[in-house]
C-alpha cells in the first residue's frame, strides 16, 4: 500500500465536495478557512466510513494541512497506533477549534496518552494546544466509561487554575470541560458545583462566565434528573 498515493486520491474525492460557498458561515463561527474546503462534518463521517482505519493514511491526509483532510485524519487514525510525538506534532499545527475538537474527541481521547496531555497541554501558552488539553478532559468525561471519579477529581484544581484565561477558545473549552464533569454523575456534579462556586469569587470576568455558566447547567432540573437515573459513582 501507498499511503502518499492513497491520500492524493482521497483529496481529489475532497476536491469534489468542494463548497466555496459554506466558507462565509465557518468564518462566522471562528472556523479557520485557511486550506479549507467547505466540507461538512456528515459528508467527512460518510467519507470515513468507506476508507475505514488506516493510521499511515491518517498522517498522510494531516500532512496535505487541508483542513477537512485534518478533520478525517482523526475519523480513520487507529489510537492504538498514534504515538506521543504524533499528538504533540498534530496539537502544535492546531489553528481551529474545530479541527482541535474533533481530533480530541474522536481520536486523541481513545489513545494511552489522553490523560497525561490533558494535564500537560493545560499549562501551554499556545491557546488551541491548551484549548486541546481541555477538551480531551471533556472527552473523557463523556466517552471513557470505566475511568475511576478519582481522575475526574484531580482535573477540578487545574480549571480552577486556568479559569481567568481570557483567551476565547481556552475559556470556552474550560467551561465545557467543567459541566461534562459535572454531569458524570451526582458526586462529580457536587464536585463541580463545588469547584465552579470557588471560581466564581475570583476576581476575574472570565472566571466568573465560566464559573455561572456551569452552576447554571449543573443545578438544572434535566441534569440532575437524568443524573439521578444513571449509573452508581465510580471511585
Amino acid at each position: 500500500m501507498n499511503s502518499k498515493r492513497d491520500a492524493l486520491k482521497v483529496v481529489r474525492v475532497l476536491e469534489e465536495f468542494r463548497n466555496p460557498e459554506s466558507l462565509e458561515g465557518l468564518s462566522r463561527y471562528g472556523i479557520s478557512t485557511k486550506d479549507t474546503l467547505g466540507i461538512s462534518i456528515p459528508i467527512l463521517r460518510d467519507l470515513a466510513k468507506e476508507v475505514g482505519r488506516n493510521h499511515a493514511l491518517a498522517v498522510e491526509l494531516w500532512n496535505t494541512g487541508i483542513h477537512e483532510a485534518r478533520i478525517l485524519a482523526g475519523y480513520i487514525d487507529d489510537p492504538e497506533e498514534v504515538t506521543s510525538s504524533q499528538m504533540e506534532s498534530w496539537a502544535k499545527d492546531f489553528d481551529s477549534w474545530d479541527v482541535c475538537d474533533q481530533i480530541c474527541s474522536n481520536l486523541f481521547d481513545r489513545t494511552k496518552f489522553a490523560l497525561s496531555k490533558a494535564v500537560e497541554w493545560t499549562k501551554s501558552e499556545e491557546e488551541f494546544v491548551k484549548r486541546a488539553g481541555f477538551v480531551l478532559m471533556a472527552a473523557l468525561a463523556v466517552h471513557d466509561k470505566e475511568a475511576g471519579d478519582e481522575i475526574f477529581l484531580s482535573f477540578l484544581p487545574i480549571i480552577r487554575r486556568e479559569a481567568a484565561d481570557e483567551r476565547n477558545f481556552v475559556k470556552k473549552a474550560a467551561n465545557w470541560a467543567l459541566r461534562q464533569i459535572g454531569k458524570r454523575n451526582l458526586k462529580l456534579n457536587k464536585a463541580a458545583l463545588k469547584t465552579a462556586k470557588e471560581i466564581r469569587k475570583m476576581d476575574s470576568k472570565t472566571a466568573r462566565w465560566v464559573a455561572t455558566d456551569a452552576i447554571r447547567e449543573l443545578t438544572g432540573a434535566n441534569v440532575l434528573d437524568k443524573l439521578r437515573k444513571s449509573r452508581p459513582d465510580k471511585s
